[in-house]
């Protein structure tokens, strides 16, 4: 299986969720978009156990399972695609989220996240 991270999944990760942590480990692929990496890396410097976050995002990317998502050409035509899509259904998204989806669709990846607003993207595949 391959999955990309949404912010969410790597909090609750570093919260120490191990039901999360058993099903990143059966995966092959494991993606952090890079729009993830500036979230969390915002949420240490504003948290109160930086360090220790830190220390568990290194380990994290240096599985040789895990890996940084980074955006391109490609990527901004499924931003365009989504952000045309979600403003004729009414039903906007974040624009970092919509960088976040555009990645897992170009990469084709089940996304896990607890964000309810990627419902309205059905042809995303979340976990």
């Amino acid at each position: 299986m391959r999955v990309a991270l949404d912010t969410n999944g790597l909090t609750d990760l570093f919260q120490g969720d191990a039901a999360l942590a058993e099903r990143l480990g059966l995966c092959d692929e494991v993606w952090i978009p890079l729009v993830v990496l500036a979230e969390i890396k915002a949420g240490f410097l504003g948290g109160t156990e930086r360090h220790r976050n830190e220390i568990l995002l290194r380990k994290l990317l240096s599985k040789t399972t895990v890996g940084v998502l980074l955006p391109d050409r490609e990527t901004a035509e499924h931003y365009a695609r989504l952000f045309v899509q979600l403003k004729r259904a009414g039903t906007p998204v974040p624009d970092n989220d919509l960088w976040i989806a555009a990645l897992a669709l170009q990469h084709d990846l089940l996304l896990i996240t607890r964000d309810k607003h990627f419902k309205s993207i059905p042809q995303l595949p979340r976990g």
